[in-house]
C-alpha cells in the first residue's frame, strides 16, 4: 500500500521532534482531519483553528488592517494567518490557508474564484507563501487538491 504524504509528513515530524499547528478557512478543518486521521498525530499537532469568517481570523490574531487593504482572499491574509498561529502555539511549523472555492462571497466580493493562497511560517519566522489556482472539480475534491499541496510543501521545507 501507498503512504500517502500526510503519513509521509507526520512520520518527519515524529522522527523529528517537531510540531505543526493551522489557521484554515476554506479548506474547513481538512487539513487538521488528515493530520488526525494518522495514527501519532497527537505528538506532532499542537492546535488548528477554522476560521472562516473575518470575525474568526481577526480572533485568533490576523490584523483586521490586513484583511481591509488586502482582503481575506490573498497571499497576505494566509501569511498572517500562519504567522498568527505561530504567535500563538510556537509550533515548529504553522500554516494559514485561505481561498475562495466555487462561487464568489457576498460578504467578500472579489473574482478569485477558484484560487486559493497558503502560508507555512516556520519557528524561526521564515515564511513560505504559495497561490494555487484550483481546477473546477467538486469542492471536496478542490479541498483536497489543496491539502495535498501544503502536505507536498512542508515535506520540501523539511527536505531542504
Amino acid at each position: 500500500m501507498e503512504i500517502n504524504v500526510w503519513e509521509q509528513v507526520i512520520k518527519k515530524l515524529q522522527n523529528e521532534n517537531k510540531t505543526i499547528s493551522a489557521m484554515e478557512s476554506c479548506t474547513g478543518g481538512g487539513l487538521a482531519n488528515e493530520i488526525t486521521n494518522i495514527s501519532g498525530a497527537s505528538e506532532v499537532l499542537k492546535e488548528s483553528y477554522v476560521t472562516y469568517c473575518n470575525e474568526a481570523k481577526i480572533k485568533h490574531g490576523v490584523p483586521k488592517e490586513i484583511i481591509e487593504k488586502h482582503t481575506v482572499y490573498s497571499i497576505e491574509t494566509a501569511v498572517a494567518m500562519a504567522k498568527a498561529m505561530q504567535n500563538k502555539t510556537g509550533a515548529d511549523f504553522s500554516i494559514g490557508i485561505t481561498g475562495m472555492l466555487g462561487r464568489v462571497d457576498p460578504l467578500n466580493p472579489v473574482d478569485n474564484i477558484n484560487c486559493v493562497w497558503y502560508a507555512i511560517s516556520d519557528r524561526n519566522k521564515n515564511v513560505i507563501a504559495r497561490e494555487i489556482k484550483v481546477k473546477d472539480v467538486n469542492r471536496k475534491e478542490q479541498k483536497e487538491i489543496v491539502i495535498n499541496e501544503v502536505a507536498k510543501t512542508l515535506l520540501e521545507i523539511q527536505d531542504a
